[in-house]
């Protein structure tokens, strides 16, 4: 087992869960091809997942970065490459409700990792075919112990004064806990049909706002009670982007308009594909996970 690793912090942190490190990144094409070689199966996690940049960074590493990916494995003969997806894919200002996986991909969203990860993705199941079987799993939401990005930025944001709910957070949305996430890369693995597209999740949706309250408070901190109404939200976010690209200002916009569509828009997803094509079933409850988040270490003082 192997996995690419961007710095010797990451590659022994790779040594330490039993994997072989492979220093390199996206852009190193010799270094993708290295670590695939001799492997049956790649899967391929790694992306710019951020709500504001460069475009230039989002195209590099979602779009030429997968691209890259693609090539090293069908050089190094992998049979078949798992990629994770988004439901961001499917993003262009409208609520989701109960999509499933015939939503069309918006490479024309204005959000730039929407528009990226669906470019992505469109490379990926193209590629199917002479040699190498690829499939796309979809998470949506990924929570649970052990995160690094979502839980420690939400409670940065709570800290920082910077949070609000917009129009309430009373929208309806799926989760998918980290465990889930694996189960469904690894039936992507197993038991997926070549050029399969699937959404995994945590099962029924939950009102965004009390998910939000309970997974923060699991580490001690206390969400205020201060919302914006949504159209207020869109100007501002809108006004905020166009400012910062004209005036090229350091650093993300206070609000952005993907940030609006995540924290306030409805993300339902039917997963019945998954379910019945693959035996998919969430291993982890959410009640599961929040107990765990509660007994793990804090990532506040």
């Amino acid at each position: 087992m192997r996995a690419l690793a961007r710095s010797e912090r990451a590659a022994e942190r790779v040594r330490e869960l039993g994997a072989e490190a492979v220093s390199g990144d996206l852009d190193d094409r010799d270094s993708l091809r290295a670590g695939a070689d001799g492997c049956e199966v790649a899967f391929h996690a790694a992306a710019k997942v951020e709500e504001w940049g460069e475009p230039e960074d989002f195209e590099r590493l979602n779009v030429r970065g997968t691209k890259n990916v693609i090539d090293a494995c069908r050089d190094a003969g992998v049979r078949r490459l798992v990629h994770v997806g988004t439901e961001a894919a499917l993003m262009a200002g409208q609520p989701l409700v109960n999509v499933d996986e015939e939503a069309p991909l918006r490479p024309d969203s204005v959000a730039l990792y929407s528009s990226t990860k669906a470019k992505a993705e469109r490379l990926v199941r193209a590629a199917n075919g002479e040699g190498l079987e690829t499939v796309v799993v979809r998470p949506r939401f990924v929570w649970g112990r052990g995160d690094t990005t979502l839980l420690p930025a939400l409670i940065e944001m709570v800290r920082s004064n910077r949070f609000r709910w917009i129009g309430g957070g009373r929208q309806l949305t799926a989760t998918t806990h980290l465990d889930n996430t694996v189960e469904g890369l690894w039936l992507g693995a197993t038991k997926a049909p070549a050029g399969g597209v699937y959404f995994v999740t945590d099962g029924e949706p939950v009102v965004f706002r009390d998910f939000l309250t309970r997974m923060l408070g699991t580490q001690g901190v206390s969400i205020p009670d201060k919302s914006v109404p949504p159209g207020v939200a869109r100007v501002a976010a809108a006004a905020a982007e166009r400012i910062w690209r004209l005036l090229k200002r350091p650093g993300s916009p206070p609000l952005t308009r993907f940030a609006v569509w995540v924290s306030s828009q409805e993300c339902t997803i039917d997963i019945s594909r998954a379910e019945r094509e693959l035996g998919y079933r969430p291993l982890k409850s959410r009640e599961e996970g929040l107990a765990e988040l509660s007994s793990g270490t804090r990532l506040t003082k």
